[in-house]
């Protein structure tokens, strides 16, 4: 009601009680008579899934924000979830309208309106979205005002009101397509909170927290389609129980987006005798994935078509073009190549992608994108329908072009001594950067380069690549690589790549020998010297014989390394090309030094370093320097090993070669612990452990650990020793790695024996001469039976002993191990002198025979 106050200087208007609307008019005897209480029809809010899962997160952050004792004007009024389309925005600020509500937060009610921002037919304008809000808060229509500015500042005026007078109320403004479409309907006042969902990431509505809403993950994916099934089925449908992969498969290929789920959810509700086999098969098929995911008005390319159709002309030509490129994400850079563009230009345009959520920046590395599965489908299909052949060939030419001119660019510097170094890169770390980026992008790239007519490219790469493989330990991509540019030059439709066959059997099977695939290596080797022979390539088949050595030297099979390495020796290559004459030196000397022909390995070792040293190669001067400290270990020099390694790990530091710096500081301290220099040990093993298994050299690793129980019972820390090598076993055993678990079990053996667990000793000693005797390890063996040998005397069984005894120095002698053999003479001796009687005594540390851990690179 108005109220009039008149005195002789002006007319004033009090307006009070109740809620009013519209403009107060000001002048004599105004009567306006309005309802005190208007109750806002809150009934519009759509009701939250009973299904939701897998946000309880963002859930928790929203609602907690919206505590009243949290709007005290210090926290963000208006809060904004976005995300690609179907991703569940709208479900997530229903669960945090239902929540809030439930706690009594907002006695007024929650205001739900949904713009249909990318709807063209059912767009809601701002105008018109303000009248239906006042209407929805009982505004009589009478009273809602034709103006636009009028409409709204009405609308913040009731919110106000409401608000003060202990009502406040929760907006949700669902769907808008851009900040003009959603701001006319936020609150100007802090007590009255706004949610506002977007496929945008709107950035200009005042004082508003961006929420980007991400996919769900796998177990949340998972779980919606249980819920989802349990919710239409009943309890009684266990098909996600009962076949977990298949619902972890469908998951996957929906690319955990919830509407894709729920799609799916309904398709098998439809048919509840559907195995989800069935759907897994459906959605395989990429081409008709899109179609599939489709029931009633649910439509995931649907969804995405809503958005795709607001995309400006350079912004859809861009996002077309993005499936072109085979990877799994893309740079800025490449994209600008890929469209033909400037990287400006890409950048600008991926950003208004990314804004609306059609591409998705990387989390940390600014300047690289990806597309959604479902998107990337959808995008292809778009290029496919709307850009000529020739336009596509030509954007996978250019993009192509670009990543073998990079990689062969970044491949100059990955040798940490190179001297011709390419410009495009400001040194090796920056190279290394940017083949650690895009190294699964362009692994992708040489694979498919020959169905986009360019075999040639897969060759190239899997040359530039080869180094920077090698050198971070990807020797799974290596092999891989390698296979792929095989199999195209052998192709009778790419004869120009047929010169390339011998090179490239090689490389793989350098690749299998890594990954302890010895056979198949010997395979690739062997197949590569017959086509060296064929075209008379002597060069190519000095190289290969080198790295055949080296495999049969990995194999235990020593004879034969010594003779094609010798062989390899005398070919003309390795007389001018002295690095790989280099590296047969130390594949000899590493055979020799198995062999225990000690003297020959040094002198190989030797010759290789003065190679290395000549060229100034301090990354093969590590490796050199590195295998002679054993050897200088293994004739009881201790000081010259230490010497060595400690040479070889500032050589392998100076040329970054990690993976070499962490062998020989595991062998240094191997050496230190030797001669009673134990302080700092363990962290210099622990650290080079570290590194081993962050370069995925799991042999090594298990070398290093050895080391490491060594050390442990060096340091009277026996029970550590003991877990260690008993866990040794255990994995080693499960990965089918024989040589290890024999070690293990053979030195767990000699630990039980000194600690006078005689019986444990003697029965584990037996199963790894057994596990020896299996793999042709002779020399191994004798370390075993000399172990056995101790057990069996401290135990008291003497004739078994001078058994186990001279089995173990006829071992040594067959393989010429005169250290081990003098051990073994020793103890033949002790116990053939007290075959009357048991020794009460136990054999001390100096009468074992050497552990079974040694680092080789």
């Amino acid at each position: 009601m108005g109220k009039q106050h008149e005195d002789s200087s002006q007319v004033h208007n009090q307006i009070s009680d109740g809620v009013f609307y519209n403009t107060v008019v000001q002048g004599n005897n105004v009567n306006l008579q309005l309802p005190n209480e208007i109750t806002p029809a809150l009934t519009g809010m759509p009701a939250p899934s009973s299904t939701f899962t897998g946000r309880a997160t963002v859930l928790d952050r929203l609602v907690e924000e919206l505590r009243p004792c949290r709007r005290d004007g210090t926290g963000p009024p208006v809060h904004v979830v976005a995300g690609l389309p179907g991703v569940g925005k709208t479900e997530l600020v229903l669960q945090v309208g239902r929540r809030a509500s439930q706690q009594g937060w907002f006695p007024g009610g929650i205001l739900f309106i949904d713009l249909y921002g990318y709807d063209g037919d059912r767009h809601v304008s701002p105008d018109r979205a303000l009248g239906s809000l006042l209407q929805a808060l009982g505004v009589p229509d009478q009273y809602i005002p034709k103006d636009f500015q009028d409409r709204a500042r009405l609308y913040r005026s009731v919110l106000s009101t409401y608000a003060d007078q202990g009502r406040r109320i929760l907006v949700i403004v669902d769907n808008a397509r851009n900040d003009s479409q959603a701001k006319p309907l936020l609150s100007a006042d802090s007590r009255v909170p706004v949610l506002v969902t977007s496929r945008h990431t709107l950035t200009g509505l005042n004082n508003a927290r961006i929420h980007d809403l991400a996919v769900l993950d796998p177990a949340s994916a998972v779980e919606l389609l249980r819920r989802d099934l349990h919710q239409a089925r009943g309890l009684d449908d266990s098909r996600v129980d009962d076949a977990p992969e298949s619902a972890a498969s469908i998951a996957h290929l929906c690319g955990h987006l919830p509407l894709a789920l729920r799609i799916v959810a309904a398709l098998l509700a439809d048919l509840p005798a559907r195995p989800l086999s069935s759907m897994v098969k459906a959605l395989g098929d990429t081409r008709n994935r899109l179609q599939r995911l489709s029931r009633g008005d649910l439509a995931v390319r649907t969804a995405f078509e809503l958005s795709y159709h607001h995309l400006s002309d350079d912004q859809a030509r861009l996002f077309r073009l993005l499936p072109i490129n085979p990877g799994p994400d893309i740079s800025t850079e490449s994209a600008g190549r890929l469209a033909a563009l400037s990287s400006d230009e890409a950048e600008d345009l991926l950003g208004a992608l990314a804004r609306a959520h059609l591409v998705e920046p990387h989390a940390k590395n600014y300047g690289r994108w990806r597309l959604h599965d479902l998107l990337r489908l959808y995008a292809d299909e778009e290029c496919t329908r709307r850009e000529e052949a020739h336009e596509r060939r030509s954007a996978a030419s250019r993009l192509l072009d670009h990543y073998l001119t990079m990689a062969t660019a970044a491949d100059t510097h990955v040798d940490a001594e190179a001297t011709a170094l390419s410009p495009h890169f400001s040194g090796r770390e920056h190279a290394l950067h940017w083949l650690d980026s895009e190294r699964q992008n362009l692994l992708a790239a040489a694979r498919s380069a020959p169905a986009l007519g360019h075999p040639d490219v897969l060759v190239d790469l899997h040359y530039s690549l080869m180094d920077y493989l090698s050198w971070r330990r990807h020797w799974d991509d290596s092999a891989q690589l390698s296979q792929a540019a095989l199999e195209a030059a052998r192709s009778p439709r790419y004869p120009e790549l047929h010169k390339h066959e011998s090179a490239l059997l090689n490389n793989l099977g350098t690749a299998q020998r890594e990954l302890r695939r010895f056979e198949d290596s010997v395979r690739s080797y062997r197949a590569s010297l017959a086509k060296a022979e064929k075209i008379g390539d002597v060069d190519s088949k000095a190289k290969t014989l080198s790295n055949l050595g080296r495999t049969y030297e990995e194999m235990h099979r020593l004879e034969e390394a010594v003779e094609v390495l010798q062989h390899a020796l005398t070919l003309p290559l390795l007389q001018k090309d002295l690095r790989t004459r280099g590296m047969a030196h130390t594949n000899l000397g590493r055979t020799l030094h198995k062999m225990h022909r000690l003297d020959e390995a040094a002198d190989a070792f030797i010759e290789d370093i003065a190679i290395c040293q000549s060229i100034r190669d301090r990354s093969g001067e590590a490796v050199a320097l590195n295998n002679l400290g054993m050897v200088m270990r293994e004739m009881g020099l201790f000081g010259v090993a230490i010497h060595h390694h400690t040479r070889s790990l500032t050589a392998a530091r100076e040329s970054q070669d990690s993976h070499t710096a962490a062998l020989a500081q595991a062998n240094l301290a191997m050496e230190m612990v030797a001669s009673g220099r134990s302080s700092g040990v363990i962290k210099m093993l622990k650290d080079s452990l570290a590194v081993l298994e962050d370069l995925d050299d799991s042999h090594m690793a298990v070398q290093c650990q050895f080391h490491l129980s060594f050390a442990y019972e060096r340091l009277d820390r026996r029970d550590e020793a003991l877990a260690l090598l008993f866990a040794l076993a255990e994995s080693s055993k499960a990965a089918g790695n024989r040589h290890p678990e024999a070690m293990a079990l053979s030195n767990i053996g000699l630990i039980l024996a000194e600690a006078g667990r005689s019986a444990e000793a003697i029965e584990i000693q037996v199963r790894a001469i057994s596990l020896h005797q299996s793999l042709r390890d002779v020399n191994s063996e004798g370390k075993s039976l000399l172990g056995l040998g101790i057990a069996l005397s401290a135990s008291g069984r003497t004739e078994k002993a001078i058994q186990a005894f001279s089995d173990a120095a006829t071992a040594f002698k067959e393989t010429g191990d005169s250290e081990n053999l003098a051990l073994a003479a020793q103890k033949l001796t002790e116990a053939k002198n007290s075959r009357e009687a048991r020794s009460n005594r136990s054999p001390g540390p100096i009468g074992y025979p050497p552990p079974h851990n040694t680092l080789v690179v």
